[in-house]
């Protein structure tokens, strides 16, 4: 099984203005560390070596500057590709990344803004992808502001469709910003269309999956952590979070 992972760290950081008028956010501290050590540390230590990091044109200088170490030690290979439209919606990153995926048997495709921090984590990610099937997988994490994110609403406990940013609330659970998929989705995303923000949205994507009965879920549960870090309090409870548990424990978390 050959897996690839994709980061996609482009965007306008509306969130985090007006530091992101200057600097992608992915290069904004998180504690002790930038934050794209945190997304890339999870596709490490689930074992993946070859990623591709989507952002803006320009930023790989900065990239590949913070990240050169990390490379050497961790052994893994990273390339870029550009994205020029830069509110093209997530799911551009996989036509973005055709190319790269198309010798892959499944790509993981993760959100440059979030951390995920779990003994187990890596291996139920390893989990999904070692099942030797077309599935595409994606994960729910329960939350207090369901209207923020992508909601999963079930129906017999069954997983019948995904609401973004919901206004009438039925469910808690979030579609984090961690995806797995075959490299078969590259024959439905090219059917998706532009949202009313004139996105491709990624919950136009699980939906057609979901419809075609090629979508599954795992749900972390609370043996792991997860923040988007899409926003400064969020980016606060995150560093406070990291703080704590590398004073308590006297390990580093992410230390890549």
């Amino acid at each position: 099984m050959k897996v690839k992972g994709i980061i996609m760290a482009g965007g306008k950081g509306t969130r985090l203005k007006p530091l992101t008028n200057i600097l992608n956010k992915h290069l904004l501290p998180v504690y002790n560390k930038p934050m794209i050590y945190y997304s890339l540390s999870t596709l490490i230590y689930a074992g993946i070596k070859d990623i591709l990091i989507i952002c803006n044109k320009g930023d790989e200088f900065y990239f590949s500057k913070i990240l050169s170490n990390v490379i050497k030690r961790n052994k893994i290979k990273i390339s870029y590709e550009f994205q020029l439209n830069i509110g093209g919606g997530i799911a551009e990153g996989l036509i973005l990344a055709k190319s790269f995926i198309h010798d892959s048997d499944k790509v993981i495709l993760m959100l440059g803004d979030n951390f995920f921090f779990g003994r187990y984590f890596p291996q139920l990610i390893q989990d999904c992808f070692n099942n030797n099937n077309k599935s595409s997988y994606i994960f729910l994490s329960k939350v207090s502001n369901p209207k923020d994110y992508g909601i999963a609403y079930f129906k017999n406990e069954k997983l019948k469709k995904i609401v973004e940013k919901p206004k009438n609330i039925k469910n808690n659970l979030a579609v984090t910003g961690l995806y797995i998929y075959h490299r078969s989705v590259l024959n439905l995303v090219n059917s998706i269309k532009p949202s009313k923000r004139n996105e491709l949205e990624i919950t136009s994507l699980n939906n057609k999956l979901l419809q075609n009965k090629l979508l599954k879920y795992v749900n972390i549960g609370r043996g792991t952590t997860w923040y988007d870090l899409g926003s400064y309090e969020n980016m606060l409870m995150c560093s406070e979070f990291v703080r704590m548990m590398e004073i308590r424990q006297g390990i580093k978390i992410c230390d890549i």
